[in-house]
């Protein structure tokens, strides 16, 4: 870090602090910018006190689809638990017992008083639900065998239900409808939005949410009775009941949604929020404030086409809809899944909606003051900013020239320091930093000359490890040969004098490679016989396999290129002892050269592990190594001297089979 060099003397004026450029601009903010938007916030929150951003409306949206959903959710439950609570009554079972009896001659004329008060106080209680509930059209008890046996004789309106109707409903035969088969194997069922056959439409002729009914129905069983224990549990019929959907018409209708909203609005104006519901496919309409559009398709029908809204319905159980148009205007809406069918619901979704108009009308009612005030503030603070700025320029550009000269190298470069403010420091920094930059950039040469150095030992050592390893092969053989008194011993301790004389060879080569790498010469490329090389250095292993128990298979075909000798023989020794590194303990290395369309074409095959994910993105990075022992410069160094040649080289995983393949390709030479 840069020390600070504050050149201030001591006990100089407090004053000066004002001639800083953080003072300067400090005080022109204060005049030009920061008061008067102080001014025009406090204006706009006096005006705006009690309004709502577009994402609180949009939260707010959230929770009202949230709470309609509760809302209509907890209908379905009443329904439900009314339903089941009027099957279980008592007067359910008995007077569908009673209608059984009749039906098969049980009853005779003693007991005939008694099923008549039994019908009719079933018939009252039914009539006396619908009154007091103002939510059912129709409470019916249906034998086992499908027949209506009692049912309510009034409607939702005090009014008596025409004898024709009450003797259609007597003579119906509900037992193929699927709420009675549903019934019959002990299952409550749920009948979602429908125009009901059993009544007539209450409004004929149009779209209304009276004409539409959901149903629920319930099995009714005989009870667990101590004195008749063979009828316990015995299936007698089953109870419907039809809702008007005018309940569930009235919660998306509710004047909580618009009141909700009253505040964004004038007194005497009404937000545009309302609700509705969709069915569980979460495109067509069940419920909406205009009725005409009940069974409508969100996606395709004409009038409403917004498959954006489907797909977000279905994409999620909770959330807002994409912004969308309807009917020529801007909207916004949140919606809520309802519980599903497996819940004892129906699935559908509800939504809650608003006009944009609406969330942004005290934001309107606004924007001519605002857009004034804020011109003013803008021309104040352009034309205040300009003569400040012009004052302050003229040393910026000074250190701008110095950096650009620093960036074309030119580290002697230095500016005038004037000033005592932060420009004047920063002056005094940059010409402090750029001495330093000058001293670092020279350490560094000197250190990158080292790591040259060092990286050319690592590569001298590699080369240099390679030849070694036959030798000492080869030299433990003819010892172990000597020891054990073979009777091969002197064909092995020439083929040992050979092999280490040519490795010695070997090494004079590296050493001269490596000198030449100084720049006092280049290896020069002659004709070579990629085959006949190749069969060299595997010669130079051969005791190696057979320590280890490696079977090698060759077919090497003659593969005259154009190559430094030296180079492309320690690229082939390099490969081949990557291989036996590979196979620790027996294994099979399959080499083969042959000519395929101009170049000559090197495979090795090993049966070694294999490489990693990791060792095949990087096995051509120097240093980079996936055994213990080595610099990792190898394959690098492979890589390079190929590609030099004009070939390639390129290593993978075998398939199938485990081991690495390794594929060289050099260009041909036609014969001289």
């Amino acid at each position: 870090m840069l020390a600070r060099d504050d050149t201030r003397p001591q006990g100089a004026p407090r004053a000066a602090v004002i001639r800083r450029i953080s003072t300067k601009f400090l005080l022109a903010v204060l005049a030009a910018v920061v008061l008067p938007f102080l001014a025009l916030a406090l204006f706009v929150e006096t005006q705006m006190a009690g309004r709502l951003s577009k994402d609180v409306v949009l939260y707010s949206l959230k929770s009202l689809a949230a709470d309609l959903a509760v809302r209509v959710d907890r209908d379905i439950e009443e329904f439900n638990s009314n339903t089941a609570l009027l099957a279980a009554d008592p007067g359910s079972y008995l007077a569908i017992d009673e209608a059984l009896r009749e039906g098969r001659g049980e009853l005779d004329g003693e007991v005939e008083d008694m099923r008549r008060l039994m019908r009719d106080t079933q018939v009252q209680q039914f009539d006396n639900w619908v009154l007091a509930k103002r939510d059912y059209d129709l409470l019916m008890l249906v034998s086992s065998h499908g027949r209506c046996v009692v049912s309510n004789t009034v409607g939702r309106s005090g009014l008596g239900l025409s004898e024709e109707l009450l003797a259609d409903l007597q003579a119906r035969d509900c037992s193929q409808e699927i709420w009675f088969e549903a019934a019959r194997n002990g299952q409550p069922f749920r009948v979602d939005q429908h125009r009901s056959e059993l009544l007539p439409p209450r409004y004929p002729g149009v779209a209304h949410p009276e004409n539409f009914h959901i149903a629920f129905s319930a099995p009714v069983y005989w009870p667990a009775d101590d004195a008749q224990p063979e009828r316990s549990g015995q299936f007698l019929g089953a109870l419907f009941v039809l809702v008007n959907w005018a309940r569930i018409q009235d919660e998306v209708e509710s004047p909580v949604l618009k009141n909700y909203f009253q505040g964004l609005v004038g007194p005497d104006e009404f937000p545009s929020a309302y609700g509705w519901i969709w069915a569980a496919d979460a495109d067509t309409i069940l419920a909406h404030r205009d009725p005409s559009l009940y069974g409508e398709s969100v996606s395709t029908s004409p009038r409403i086409r917004l498959p954006q809204m489907s797909a977000a319905a279905r994409e999620s159980d909770w959330g807002l809809y994409p912004e969308y148009e309807f009917a020529g205007r801007r909207k916004n809406a949140a919606f809520k899944h309802t519980h599903a069918v497996t819940e004892e619901g129906f699935g559908w979704i509800v939504g809650v909606g608003i006009d944009n108009d609406d969330i942004f009308e005290g934001v309107r009612e606004l924007r001519a003051q605002l857009f004034q005030v804020t011109a003013l503030v803008l021309l104040v603070s352009v034309l205040w900013t300009m003569l400040v700025a012009r004052r302050t320029t003229a040393p910026v550009l000074e250190l701008r020239e110095q950096v650009l000269k620093v960036a074309g190298g030119d580290l002697a470069a230095h500016n005038a320091v004037r000033g005592r403010d932060e420009l004047g420091e920063l002056g005094r920094e940059l010409n402090r930093m750029t001495d330093e930059i000058r001293d670092s950039r020279e350490k560094l040469v000197r250190a990158e000359k080292e790591a040259a150095w060092r990286e050319m030992a690592r590569q001298v050592a590699h080369d240099i490890k390679n030849p070694l390893t036959p030798i000492q092969v080869s030299a433990e053989l003819c010892k172990r040969a000597h020891d054990e008194k073979s009777p091969e011993f002197e064909r092995i301790f020439e083929r040992t004098i050979e092999i280490t004389l040519r490795q010695v060879a070997h090494l004079r080569e590296v050493a001269g490679d490596f000198h030449a790498l100084t720049g006092v010469r280049k290896g020069a490329l002659v004709r070579v016989d990629v085959g006949a090389m190749l069969a060299e250095v595997l010669e130079l292993y051969r005791a190696l396999a057979l320590e280890r128990g490696v079977e090698i298979e060759a077919q090497l075909q003659g593969a005259p290129v154009l190559a430094d000798t030296a180079a492309l023989r320690r690229v082939l020794q390099n490969l081949v002892s990557n291989a036996f590194e590979a196979m620790p303990a027996a294994g099979r290395l399959e080499v083969r050269v042959a000519c395929e369309a101009g170049a000559a074409c090197i495979l090795l095959k090993d049966s070694g592990e294999g490489l990693s994910a990791e060792a095949q993105t990087r096995l051509f990075e120097p240093y980079f190594t996936t055994r213990s022992k080595g610099t990792g410069l190898g394959l690098a160094t492979a890589r390079r001297v190929l590609e030099d040649l004009g070939g390639s080289i390129e290593l993978r995983n075998s398939e199938p089979g485990p081991g690495v393949v390794v594929q060289l390709r050099l260009p041909l030479v036609e014969s001289v």
